[in-house]
């Protein structure tokens, strides 16, 4: 039985990655996400070992100390943690993975399976940005500054990937997306999208030395 493939997906906050991830999983049959373990408290509308596997944190330390996750890190205060075993299963079922996580556990697993391939999502404009966490109704107005500044410090990250989409149109980015999947993203390589969405990467970067 031919092995699955690893994916990992990293954004910014407000960047549009669940909605991409939730849409793409919906359309390709083969491909399955990994659910993380949180130590974060559950949401409304959330359910346990749909959206997370809620844990505490002696929990969270319990596992991590014991070698069970492929990748961890603290997010905003709280630890996020993907099961080493649960993904190698997937994988050798044939079944391809789909990780979402941030820049830190994108290194991560990319150190511990070099085949992985690390797609990031970019934002089409700051405003955009600053819309989509404005339109969730879920923080005031200091929060959403303070992720507008980690924002801008996760996005440095962005030349770590192998595939770079700009979340503008969903449907289109969401076309992108399957045409990586299906190995048909040349165009979307981190190497030439640096060249054609230079003038973007410079707003939303300055301080990138690329983007100059």
């Amino acid at each position: 039985m031919t092995t699955g493939k690893l994916y990992t997906v990293s954004a910014p906050s407000g960047a549009g990655k669940t909605s991409l991830v939730k849409a793409l999983v919906e359309r390709s049959p083969n491909l399955q996400v990994s659910i993380s373990y949180t130590t974060r408290p559950i949401r409304p509308g959330e359910k346990e070992g749909v959206n997370y596997f809620f844990v505490n944190r002696q929990q969270f330390e319990s596992m991590r100390q014991a070698g069970a996750f492929l990748e961890s890190a603290e997010v905003f205060g709280n630890y996020y943690g993907t099961a080493k075993a649960s993904v190698e299963k997937m994988l050798a079922t044939g079944l391809d993975v789909i990780l979402e996580i941030d820049w830190q556990g994108a290194q991560q697993v990319n150190q511990l399976m070099p085949a992985a391939i690390a797609i990031f999502i970019l934002p089409p404009s700051l405003a955009t940005l600053r819309e989509r966490l404005t339109n969730r109704g879920q923080d005031d107005e200091a929060v959403i500054t303070r992720r507008m500044n980690e924002a801008t410090s996760e996005m440095t990250h962005f030349h770590e990937a192998d595939y770079l989409i700009i979340n503008d149109r969903f449907e289109q980015a969401l076309q992108e997306f399957q045409s990586i999947l299906a190995g048909q993203g040349d165009e979307l390589r981190l190497q030439q999208q640096q060249k054609r969405q230079r003038a973007l990467i410079k707003e939303l970067i300055p301080e990138y030395p690329g983007s100059n």
